[in-house]
C-alpha cells in the first residue's frame, strides 16, 4: 500500500495545478483521473481565449492545459488514469482511499485529499422539457466533443437552448462547420454568458438571441424533427398562446453547469446551496479536516485561469497541512445579503493565512456601477467600486486581511452597494 501527503482526484486544469503546486512544496503527490488522458474538458476546447491572465497570452484549451501537463511530467508526479475512486474512509492519520482500474483494486493512504472533480452539464431531464425522446438532443459539451474530437457533425439545422458560454461558442463553431443555427433561446431576461462571447459568437455571425423564451416541447420519433418555443413571464413560466413550432434536427442544451461533488457529499462535506460546491475557508479546505476543493468542483468559474489559480492555492495549502496547522483551527463565517449571489471562500481562518486571501464572487443583479463593501462588526474595512457588474460574470479579488482584528465572535458582512446606497 502506497502512502502520500496529497492525493488529487481529477486531472483537469485544477487538478494538474494543485498537484504541481503541492509537489513544489516537497509533498508526495498522487493524481487520479477517470478518463484515459489528462487535461479535462480543455482537450476539446479548441477555441482561443485561455491563459490571458495566467500566461499573458491567448491560447486554445489544449495549448493551455499542455503547459501544465508538461510541467506535471517534468516534476515526475505519480498519476493513474482510467481509475475510479470507489470509497474513502476517514482515519486518525488521514484517509484510506480505494480505487479500481484495469489492473485491479488499489488502496492508498493519504494525509490530505484535493477534490478537483470539475462540473457536469444539466440535461433535458433537469429542465423538464416535455415530449418524445428522439435522437438529436445534445448538451453543448457533447456536441463540442462530436465536432472537435470525433470530427462528426451532430446537426445540419439546430436550436440552442440557454446562453451559457459553451452554447454560445458552439453556435459559432457549428456555423463555421456549415450548420444553420436558427437561434439561441434564453429563459432569463438577461444572457447567461460572458459579454465577449455574446459579441464574438452571436453578433459577429448574425445568430439571433431570444431572451425570455424557452423550449417547452420536442417532436420526433427516431430523430428530432421540431421543437416548441414559448415566451415566459417574469417568473419564467411559459405564457399560453405564445407557442411557436421551429423545425430542426437537433436541440443543443446550454442550461448550466453543476459541480461534481458526489465524493464530497459521501465524505460529509457541507455544500453551499448557491455555488453547489463545498463550503470552504481561505485555504480551500472544506469542513472536513484534510479535504480540500478547487476549480469547478468548488464553484463554476468563468475563466480557466481562475480554475488553475484555486488549484495552485489548494495544492500549496494541502502540502502544508499537518506541518504548520493545528486541527480544529478557529474560523469566522462570512455573511452576505441579497445583493451578493455568492462569495467563495465562505469562511476565514483565525491564523496567519490571511495575508493573501483570494475571493471569487458574483453580484445578484446587473449594476452599471456597484461597490463591494466588507464590514467587521459594523465597521467598514474595505470598499471597491466596479463597473458593469453582471451575475454571469464572476469577479476576482485579492485582499490582505492580516491587520484586521478578527475573533470567533466577529461579524464579517459582505454586500454590494448600488450608487452609494444600500441595495
Amino acid at each position: 500500500m502506497h502512502s502520500y501527503d496529497v492525493l488529487v482526484i481529477g486531472g483537469g486544469p485544477a487538478g494538474l495545478a494543485a498537484a504541481i503546486s503541492a509537489k513544489k512544496e516537497n509533498a508526495r503527490v498522487l493524481l487520479i483521473e477517470r478518463e484515459e488522458r489528462l487535461g479535462g474538458i480543455l482537450k476539446q476546447c479548441i477555441h482561443d481565449g485561455f491563459g490571458l491572465l495566467h500566461f499573458g497570452e491567448k491560447l486554445s484549451g489544449p495549448e493551455y492545459v499542455e503547459r501544465f501537463e508538461d510541467e506535471f511530467h517534468e516534476l515526475e508526479i505519480a498519476y493513474e488514469v482510467q481509475t475510479f475512486v470507489t470509497g474513502i474512509q476517514k482515519k486518525d492519520d488521514g484517509f484510506l482511499l480505494t480505487a479500481v482500474n484495469k489492473n485491479g483494486v488499489h488502496k492508498y493512504r493519504t494525509a490530505t485529499i484535493i477534490l478537483a472533480t470539475g462540473c457536469r452539464e444539466r440535461t433535458a431531464k433537469q429542465v423538464f422539457i416535455h415530449g418524445t425522446r428522439p435522437a438529436g438532443v445534445f448538451t453543448a459539451g457533447t456536441a463540442q466533443h462530436f465536432v472537435n474530437l470525433l470530427g462528426e457533425m451532430p446537426t445540419k439545422k439546430c436550436v440552442i437552448l440557454g446562453s451559457g458560454d459553451i452554447g454560445l461558442i458552439m453556435a459559432r463553431r457549428l456555423t463555421l462547420e456549415g450548420a444553420k443555427v436558427l437561434g439561441v433561446y434564453e429563459v432569463k431576461p438577461e444572457p447567461s454568458g460572458l459579454t465577449r462571447n455574446l459579441v464574438q459568437c452571436l453578433d459577429d455571425y448574425g445568430i439571433p438571441l431570444y431572451l425570455s423564451h424557452t423550449v417547452t416541447r420536442v417532436f420526433g420519433e427516431e430523430r428530432l424533427s421540431a421543437v416548441e418555443i414559448s415566451q415566459v413571464d417574469d417568473k419564467m413560466q411559459p405564457i399560453l398562446g405564445t407557442e411557436e413550432i421551429v423545425e430542426c434536427d437537433a436541440l443543443i442544451l446550454s442550461v448550466g453547469l453543476i459541480p461534481e461533488n458526489e465524493i464530497a457529499e459521501n465524505l460529509g462535506v457541507a455544500i453551499d446551496a448557491h455555488t453547489k460546491g463545498p463550503v470552504c475557508d481561505n485555504r480551500f479546505m472544506t469542513g472536513v479536516e484534510g479535504v480540500f476543493s478547487c476549480g469547478n468542483a468548488l464553484h463554476v468559474n468563468d475563466l480557466v485561469d481562475y480554475v488553475s489559480e484555486s488549484g495552485e492555492l489548494a495544492g500549496k495549502a494541502a502540502a502544508e497541512y499537518r506541518k504548520t496547522w493545528q486541527p480544529g483551527d478557529k474560523k469566522v463565517q462570512l455573511i452576505t445579503d441579497d445583493s451578493v449571489q455568492y462569495i467563495v471562500p465562505q469562511k476565514l481562518c483565525l491564523d496567519d493565512s490571511l495575508e493573501k486571501v483570494v475571493f471569487y464572487f458574483r453580484s445578484r443583479e446587473t449594476l452599471p456601477v456597484g461597490t463591494l463593501r466588507m464590514e467587521v462588526d459594523g465597521k467598514t474595512v474595505y470598499e471597491k467600486k466596479y463597473s458593469n457588474l453582471k451575475p454571469p460574470e464572476m469577479e476576482h479579488l485579492e485582499l490582505d486581511l492580516s491587520k484586521i482584528q478578527l475573533t470567533e465572535g466577529s461579524r464579517v458582512k459582505v454586500s454590494i452597494q448600488k450608487g452609494g446606497a444600500a441595495l
